[in-house]
């Protein structure tokens, strides 16, 4: 009987690692471990970047849509195991378009840098911001209460509109957003697609109705003692609640592909 041959040894040199260590000197806040001390502690501190530059918006820092996508599907889970509330925001810049176009594109990045950093200082530690693409952003909010939403919505619109961003000595601007938001279903398993929609249409709206303003899908919430939810809902503790939300392609609002128009 044929002995199993032991792994042989990797050697690095041999890698073709020169286009991701380009990636990692741009991007990585924290230096790699020497290749000639610890060779497997430098490839894994490769993949670790590697994997951490796939999930952050490189502009921003914020997390990209990969991520935001990721953290949707946890949030969702946990809501639908616990009943928790949990809120997703969506962000538009209004007349960003006018930016670009009046200041450059390089004073558009800046105000989206400003904008990010401005949103992630309204929340909390626990909450995830990440640049959902151009000019607009995503928030979810775990644990956050319906008679907290909107609350924190608005904060995050007031510091946004009183934000000042330096463009240059002689040069700064002013922006506002348009917020749109709507909680996931509670004991749900709804998806990432429809939660998002739901958002969108009440951003839409926000829109429609003059920007610069917080419109939110408010839930109709059900108050269910402990005893209550262990008798309905206990039996699914071990596996994948039993309700799958769903939206008949015939509703109002909806469509085949999830997408919305919006407007600027």
């Amino acid at each position: 009987m044929a002995t199993p041959k032991s792994p042989q040894p990797i050697d690095l040199q041999q890698l073709q690692l020169d286009d991701a260590r380009a990636l990692l000197d741009h991007g990585m806040l924290t230096a790699l471990p020497s290749m000639q001390e610890s060779p497997l502690d430098y490839l894994q501190g490769v993949i670790n970047g590697l994997c951490e530059l796939s999930l952050k918006d490189p502009l921003t820092g914020l997390g990209n849509r990969r991520h935001f996508r990721a953290v949707q599907e946890r949030t969702i889970d946990g809501v639908a195991r616990s009943g928790d509330a949990a809120l997703l925001l969506m962000l538009d810049i209004d007349h960003f378009k006018k930016v670009n176009d009046t200041h450059g594109h390089q004073a558009g990045d800046q105000v989206l840098q400003a904008i990010a950093k401005c949103i992630a200082s309204c929340v909390r530690p626990m909450d995830t911001v990440a640049r959902y693409g151009g000019e607009e952003f995503a928030v979810v909010l775990p644990n956050c209460h319906t008679s907290f939403g909107e609350t924190v919505a608005e904060r995050i619109r007031a510091t946004i509109e009183a934000l000042v961003i330096t463009i240059s000595p002689t040069l700064t601007l002013r922006v506002t957003v348009s917020v749109g938001g709507a909680y996931a279903p509670e004991w749900v398993r709804s998806t990432a697609a429809l939660w998002t929609e739901r958002a969108d249409v009440q951003l839409y709206r926000a829109k429609r109705e003059g920007r610069n303003r917080v419109c939110l899908d408010h839930p109709q919430e059900i108050f269910v003692s402990a005893e209550e939810k262990n008798l309905l809902f206990g039996h699914l503790a071990l596996g994948d609640p039993a309700w799958i939300e769903s939206v008949s392609s015939d509703a109002p609002g909806s469509s085949a592909s999830g997408a919305m128009q919006r407007v600027n």
